[in-house]
């Protein structure tokens, strides 16, 4: 049975994992991003390590990739790819079919963990769902009716982008007052001199200055989360990244936080989950996605 190749490329290390059709990983692999991480260079490393995932000829019918950006909307072209050097519409899936003769198709990383998180993690029991990434920045997912959602150029679904305050912080997008300036891994380095790790871990001391900056944390997020609920209706709504390791003392309020602020007609039976798939989301969602469009 023939099988596909996901691959996660990030700043510093490049993921990959054989899959079956039914989301069995028989073989991966983690080789570190070259540095620079010219487009080259990093073509070079994928093939040399796509070489190792497919020992057998024709044992592999396509590959699918998440790069750390967005890709346009035929998942040709990675448009901009953060932390990566010179990357500015780069066609990467052309250059590695031409390189493998494997038909390849592109993704933004927190799309391809949505997927993964939609197919074989928290969401496999949903057909419409949310992730929201809480990492260094704040990425996420839209998946609607099984599939995911890009939009007519490719680069929806900026779910750390939006705003709920118009004077707060300064972000790298341009936006002021977005729901990354709060909740991202940078927002509590900012506001705490912490890692969110040390951070719950003076929460579970009792800390009371730690109990009370995850509080707020929580109303933060759950305010972004009530604004994307409302657009949305999702049956479940899923955190991941590095600071959902916290979850315990965030999680009710962000709760209560959607309770009050959204309606029960557009909450009704609505999940809050935290994501299982961790590191291995991404190229779990980037098999599933040369599955389904390869």
């Amino acid at each position: 049975m023939k099988q596909v190749i996901g691959i996660d490329l990030g700043g510093t290390a490049i993921k990959l994992g054989r899959f079956s059709e039914e989301g069995t990983c028989h073989q991966s692999l983690t080789v570190p991003t070259p540095q620079p991480a010219t487009p080259e260079a990093v073509l070079s490393a994928m093939i040399d390590a796509i070489s190792q995932l497919n020992p057998t000829e024709n044992s592999v019918k396509a590959i699918g990739l998440g790069t750390p950006g967005p890709a346009d909307a035929t998942g040709r072209i990675a448009r901009i790819a953060i932390n990566l050097k010179n990357w500015h519409n780069i066609p990467l899936a052309d250059w590695l079919e031409a390189q493998t003769g494997l038909p390849t198709i592109l993704a933004n990383d927190a799309n391809c963990a949505g997927l993964g998180e939609a197919w074989l993690g928290a969401g496999r029991d949903f057909k419409n769902l949310i992730l929201i990434t809480l990492g260094t920045g704040v990425g996420g997912a839209i998946i609607q009716d099984g599939k995911l959602f890009v939009g007519h150029k490719g680069a929806a679904g900026e779910l750390g982008l939006i705003t709920i305050n118009p004077d707060g912080p300064e972000c790298n997008s341009g936006n002021r007052g977005s729901l990354e300036q709060y909740v991202s891994v940078q927002a509590i380095r900012r506001d705490t001199g912490l890692e969110p790790l040390e951070l719950a871990n003076l929460a579970k001391t009792g800390d009371v200055q730690a109990l009370e900056y995850w509080q707020k944390y929580g109303r933060y997020l759950g305010v972004g989360l009530a604004n994307l609920i409302y657009i949305l209706t999702p049956e479940a709504v899923i955190i991941g990244g590095g600071v959902s390791a916290g979850a315990e003392y965030f999680l009710s309020t962000v709760q209560a936080e959607i309770e009050q602020r959204v309606l029960h007609t557009s909450r009704e039976g609505l999940q809050i989950l935290i994501a299982k798939l961790g590191n291995q989301a991404g190229i779990v969602g980037a098999a599933k996605l040369a599955i389904v469009n390869c």
